[in-house]
């Protein structure tokens, strides 16, 4: 019994080694990491610019003003209003401030989950390991956890390039309403999202399997249906409180989407 218990840690140990060797010397986590650097830079920039134009619709002759960002922090998120009506009325708020921030890096995510997972499927990879050495319990256990560390990796990398941005544009990095404190738990419960996500785009990948694109297509879809959440739990004036029910909704919502893409992987053909 304890041989058996050994080989599975061993078994699982070096599917995870490799998922995560893997990760660090693809190209594909590295042009991702750069994009979310970047990312920040050009909307912080091109919207201070923009800031206080007026455009003119030539039809009705209606006058629109093009708002910017007050502080840098508007990108990482928004700060939580005390009563129920500013915070509907946030929530419906489709402004480019609010729609053009870090939380657009969960759609992001889901292209590298399903680029990592399509991959497997497209080289024959995922059939020689479930047919020499693996389970998919450890496959699926394995990628989520790659998800993670790439997409926290992402989110850093775009929390470092809005400081980047800022000081390019004098943008204020005066804290309204929130601390620093705040702003911490804000970006921490932000990552400890990602599982959750990653889970999501993993069941999608293995529907799609080598079908890239039906893979994205889920992906994204069913991410939209989360999108705008993400402001609502994870604002910058969060909490500890929020962290705790960011980390107990990641962990539940992840375990059920992982059973479900073991589930499907088990019962559907891996070519």
């Amino acid at each position: 019994m304890m041989l058996k218990r050994n080989l599975c840690s061993n078994r699982f140990g070096t599917m995870m080694k490799a998922d995560f060797r893997r990760m660090f010397k693809s190209r594909l986590f590295y042009i991702m990491t750069a994009i979310c650097i970047v990312m920040p830079i050009l909307i912080i920039v091109m919207t201070s610019m923009m800031a206080g134009s007026v455009t003119v619709d030539p039809q009705t002759g209606a006058e629109t003003v093009i708002e910017g960002m007050d502080n840098v922090w508007q990108i990482i998120g928004s700060v939580a209003q005390s009563e129920s009506t500013d915070m509907n009325s946030a929530a419906m708020n489709m402004s480019i401030t609010s729609m053009c921030n870090i939380n657009m890096l969960y759609f992001l995510i889901a292209v590298f989950v399903c680029i990592f997972v399509s991959d497997d499927f497209r080289s024959g990879y995922a059939k020689n390991i479930f047919s020499v050495r693996s389970k998919k319990t450890d496959y699926v256990f394995s990628k989520t956890l790659v998800g993670f560390v790439g997409g926290a990796f992402m989110l850093v990398a775009f929390f470092v390039g809005s400081f980047i941005g800022g000081s390019i544009s004098g943008l204020s990095f005066e804290m309204t309403g929130f601390g620093i404190m705040g702003l911490f738990f804000c970006m921490a419960s932000k990552i400890v999202l990602v599982p959750m996500f990653a889970s999501l785009h993993l069941c999608m990948s293995v529907i799609g399997k080598q079908k890239l694109w039906l893979s994205m297509l889920l992906s994204l879809c069913t991410t939209m249906f989360l999108f705008m959440t993400v402001s609502m739990v994870t604002p910058l004036n969060s909490t500890v409180i929020h962290f705790v029910m960011c980390v107990a909704g990641s962990i539940g919502l992840s375990f059920v989407l992982g059973a479900t893409g073991n589930k499907i992987l088990k019962s559907t053909a891996l070519a």
